[in-house]
């Protein structure tokens, strides 16, 4: 009875296969669309990792950078000498260094990437943030805040830090964009975010192979997403950074 029936019915066909049946029968022009389809889909899924990394990396890196700024600023002396050479030392470890050091102590992943990035960018915000508070430290109204009995903490989240915020949006607005060209770099590496999750960096790791041989559109468009973006970040970080730097103190 087993040679009475069809070798096509004995081979189960899978919906994978089906699939692409289906998809060859509407012609060049259903497959082009499909792939379109398709890559657009992983570009607006893979913004969440894209875009949320470097948001992490930018909010870590300008809080500890804000912080020990306005720390140094204010007390000077022993504790400014400290900081600075602590920052100094930062400064001669490149970020994706460190992500790579992270990602071997630490495993593959987004987190430890983030991590590693925002202590590599601390030094620089920092090293601008000081200079700004060092001269809202030297301005008449904390030295009468000083005299009317108004604690250091009270006058530097109250005062201090609301004066240079238009100096810490602008920085923390050009970070983002080298924030995301170094997480998409480590992505492409594969010690960041790992596949099968959707991600601006693992699509180019992923379709570079598809460059050679006629297929660019999946490695060129993150290609293009990530360009756009940072360059978007960088003209607006330019814009805001002349502006806090042009206003009247």
């Amino acid at each position: 009875m087993s040679a009475a029936i069809p070798a096509t019915a004995a081979r189960p066909v899978s919906r994978t296969s089906r699939g692409w049946a289906m998809l060859r029968a509407t012609g060049p022009a259903g497959i082009a669309s499909a792939i379109v389809i398709d890559v657009v889909s992983r570009l607006i899924v893979g913004a969440r990792t894209s875009m949320l990394g470097p948001l992490a990396v930018v909010l870590g890196s300008m809080i500890a950078g804000a912080l020990l700024a306005v720390a140094a600023a204010w007390r000077g002396g022993a504790l400014d000498a400290f900081i600075s050479s602590g920052l100094d030392v930062l400064f001669a470890f490149p970020g994706i260094l460190l992500a790579v050091l992270a990602a071997a102590v630490f495993g593959a992943g987004l987190t430890a990437a983030a991590i590693a990035l925002s202590i590599a960018y601390m030094p620089y915000v920092a090293r601008v943030l000081r200079g700004a508070a060092l001269k809202e430290r030297n301005q008449p109204y904390v030295a009468a805040l000083e005299v009317q009995g108004a604690s250091a903490t009270s006058i530097c989240i109250r005062h201090v830090i609301p004066n240079i915020m238009p100096l810490i949006v602008a920085q923390a607005t050009i970070l983002f964009g080298y924030a995301m060209v170094d997480l998409a770099a480590i992505s492409f590496l594969g010690l960041g975010v790992q596949p099968p999750e959707p991600n601006w960096g693992v699509m180019i790791s992923e379709n570079q192979v598809g460059i050679p041989q006629g297929y660019p559109l999946p490695a060129l468009a993150a290609c293009v997403c990530i360009v756009a973006v940072v360059i978007a970040f960088n003209v607006l970080g330019e814009r805001l950074f002349e502006q806090a730097q042009a206003a009247p103190r």
